[in-house]
């Protein structure tokens, strides 16, 4: 097939660029012809209350990759369009996470072109409202298929547009060099050597509640062994709002706070440190850390929201808990003792093979083969 995948890629950062730039070379990879077209810009500041959305070496740049998207500026909406035409493609493939593109995207689905398939991450931004919603609705509306990562939000979509295919395979892990030595890198990041290390990794945003897991920490014994590791960038005021949180419970010896965006290098070194990775998110469709870190044998605990459960299985490589709960978090750090984290991991390493790149896009092929 010769497919036109719109979406970013590199030079960006973030989950959204990492895994449509694996899509994209996995297509590759079953044959396929790909065209590419990535932004040269994403979005202005004011949209993005991060640092910086670029990082060089968050995901390679494809050959087939092609800088020529502006979403925010209607006059390069055109040349994206004769671009995207000229290639005589059998289906488009868009991925859709945010309002924030929706006008580029319906510029793009007027009129005629060939049958578009979403690749749905957010079927609503995070912490969005009505008008967002509605966004969404204008772009997935427009498609003839919508795939996504977890069957619970394959069923909503299902539900939410009557007589459009749909299809599911939960995220892959996004390629890792080898983790670093755990002893030499718990030296570097000045960590304790001899406690259990927790680790939260990711953007910082409210729904994901490294809040709650902050909460979870103070409700632990004094003489509990667990150290918690937060590393990531924190949006909007997060920052100050952690701070004050850990200094208000007096947990300075038993949190360390890492608030930087962390470059794709060093999440090797992260995951070495790490005994156990909680994703102790309030709500959420998926996780692309969790396939991570079970790929790099780290077990996980999570809270049960979308399609967490379909990658984290309770008892075999990862805890599940309740979202929104402290509490249950607390209780799920006491139960996981040493020897339940080593069998734990353990199950992480014998599951590793379970979801690929290449399975994620024979299942996305066999989607657009339908709609064609």
């Amino acid at each position: 097939m010769r497919l036109v995948v719109f979406g970013s890629g590199h030079p960006f950062r973030g989950g959204v660029a990492r895994t449509t730039t694996e899509m994209v070379s996995a297509l590759e990879g079953r044959g396929h012809e790909v065209l590419f077209l990535t932004p040269r810009r994403q979005y202005p500041q004011w949209l993005f209350p991060g640092a910086s959305d670029r990082d060089p070496d968050a995901c390679l740049r494809l050959e087939c990759a092609q800088g020529i998207l502006e979403p925010m500026n209607p006059m390069a909406w055109p040349g994206g369009r004769l671009q995207a035409a000229a290639f005589d493609g059998d289906a488009w493939v868009i991925p859709y996470w945010t309002w924030a593109w929706s006008g580029m995207w319906r510029y793009l689905l007027r009129g005629g072109h060939p049958p578009a398939v979403g690749v749905v991450h957010n079927s609503v931004d995070h912490e969005g409202g009505m008008l967002r919603r509605l966004a969404a609705r204008s772009i997935l509306g427009r498609c003839r298929a919508l795939f996504t990562h977890a069957g619970s939000l394959e069923q909503h979509l299902a539900e939410s547009f009557p007589g459009v295919l749909t299809g599911s395979y939960p995220f892959p892990s996004t390629e890792l060099e080898p983790l670093a030595d755990r002893v030499a890198a718990r030296a570097e990041l000045e960590l304790p050597p001899d406690r259990r290390i927790a680790l939260f990794m990711g953007l910082i945003r409210p729904y994901k509640g490294v809040d709650l897991l902050i909460d979870a920490v103070a409700g632990l014994p004094e003489k509990s062994d667990w150290f918690l590791l937060v590393a990531g960038e924190p949006w909007g005021g997060l920052e100050s709002a952690l701070r004050r949180q850990i200094q208000e419970l007096g947990l300075g010896e038993r949190v360390r706070l890492h608030l930087r965006w962390v470059p794709e290098p060093e999440v090797p070194r992260l995951l070495a440190v790490a005994d156990l990775v909680v994703l102790p998110y309030r709500s959420g469709s998926q996780s692309a850390v969790a396939p991570m870190a079970l790929a790099a044998g780290v077990p996980v605990l999570s809270t049960s929201v979308g399609g967490l459960p379909e990658i984290v299985r309770n008892g075999v490589d990862g805890w599940l808990v309740e979202p929104g709960s402290a509490e249950a978090l607390t209780a799920a750090l006491l139960e996981l003792d040493e020897p339940t984290l080593e069998r734990l991991a353990l199950g992480a390493v014998e599951g590793r093979e379970r979801f690929t790149w290449d399975g994620y896009a024979k299942a996305l092929e066999g989607l657009i083969a339908e709609v064609i």
